[in-house]
């Protein structure tokens, strides 16, 4: 019932997680092209009133003309509407499917023994170090180099190096899966900790300035719109490392924590187009055409890099060693037996699915075929250590008809 309780949970904080979410990413995109599409207001009327650019725009059968004030307003409206719990419940939501999946079972999902065998209060421990850690030096790097001559491009570069060495740790750290998806949250819990430290804040103090009657300090905004474009930047490659925990070729990779440096580099250059492009067609700045085509260069280099070998590398395995022989079904069942049941068998259901049985092992050796001997993600980063002998010898049951008499 644990396993079932466990992927209701899941379910229930996914579909939650994923709708605010997009409503997020929504208003965050809409915002940038709303900052980048804004043209000087025409109206004498607006420029008194302390406008700075406007747009007018189409949608839904209704014509709307949103404008941005020059620091503030004249007075505030009766109803302000707040950005931020779009933000709030993304991450929150996030982080409990982040604990029901792969903190709550650390021995399964985020221990790679291969990799680094250590225990899972020590494995959960530096994990949220990760999401901890990555903010303070973000943070850090933003408030020494954010305002200083080229400001933008130091923390940038700043920036990426420090994902790069995250990246890389996580990859060597933790398992395939786990540790894209925990560089994916780390740079997630940076975007909430900007709103939430940052942005948010500086709006406050700029209303209580207004409602005060006293000058509003601009660089509040100057402060809110710095992480808001570099929370725009970090949405794709977020997104990506959050997708990629379904596809194990991407996670699997012996040199993992490269693929997901450049799939991230790719979405941050194609997020710079759709950035630029609203700016190119009022002639602000130049073509943002490259940034998009470098973007999906290093996407189909990665394609082409990770590519499968045209053989299957357990079949050669075993031809290699001589192991021709037939493989009995008390040979499969064995196996399955000891490295399988521990989540698929009597006591627990991982996905509601058993194996303890010929009728159910028969009823999903295709699959079974392919988790553990195509993909190799099965059992869990390999818990139960499986050997590529088994392996192989599954290989063979499975091609000779998966036989079950």
């Amino acid at each position: 019932m644990q396993s079932y309780y466990l992927d209701w949970a899941n379910l229930l904080l996914r579909w939650v997680h994923v709708i605010t979410a997009i409503a997020w990413v929504g208003s965050s995109f809409y915002f940038v092209f709303l900052d980048s599409s804004l043209t000087p207001p025409v109206d004498e009327d607006l420029k008194k009133q302390g406008v700075s650019g406007e747009l007018w725009a189409l949608h839904g059968g209704g014509f709307y003309h949103p404008v941005k004030f020059n620091v503030a307003p004249p007075r505030l409206p009766d109803h302000l509407h707040w950005f931020y719990w779009e933000s709030y419940t993304t991450w929150l939501t996030g982080f409990s499917l982040f604990t029901v999946s792969y903190l709550w079972s650390a021995n399964i999902y985020l221990i790679d023994k291969s990799l680094m065998d250590w225990a899972p209060a020590a494995a959960i421990a530096a994990a949220l170090a990760f999401l901890v850690v990555f903010w303070l030096l973000y943070d850090g790097i933003c408030r020494v180099f954010g305002q200083r001559n080229n400001g933008d491009a130091i923390v940038g570069a700043l920036v990426l190096v420090l994902v790069c060495v995250a990246s890389w740790l996580a990859c060597h750290l933790f398992a395939g899966r786990a540790a894209f998806l925990l560089v994916g949250a780390m740079m997630a819990t940076s975007m909430s900790a900007n709103v939430f430290f940052w942005i948010i804040p500086g709006q406050r103090k700029v209303v209580a300035s207004i409602k005060a009657g006293q000058p509003v300090d601009p660089i509040h905004g100057k402060r809110g719109k710095q992480r808001s474009v570099h929370n725009t930047y970090f949405t794709l490659p977020v997104l990506f490392a959050m997708l990629s925990n379904h596809y194990s070729f991407a996670y699997s990779n012996p040199n993992n924590w490269l693929v997901l440096i450049l799939m991230m580099f790719a979405g941050a250059a194609i997020r710079q187009f759709f950035v630029m492009r609203h700016g190119f067609k009022l002639g602000r700045n130049g073509n943002p055409l490259p940034y998009a085509l470098a973007g999906m260069l290093v996407i189909a280099g990665v394609i082409a890099w990770i590519r499968p070998a045209a053989t299957n590398s357990v079949a050669t395995s075993a031809g290699a060693t001589g192991a021709t022989a037939d493989v009995s079904f008390k040979d499969v069942q064995k196996i399955v037996e000891q490295r399988c049941y521990m989540c698929h068998g009597a006591t627990v259901q991982m996905k509601n699915i058993r194996f303890d049985s010929p009728a159910l092992i028969k009823e999903h050796a295709q699959d079974m075929y392919q988790q553990v001997v195509v993909t190799k993600i099965m059992p869990m980063n390999n818990a139960t250590g499986m050997t590529d002998e088994e392996r192989a010898m599954f290989a063979r049951w499975f091609k000779d008809g998966a036989k079950t008499e």
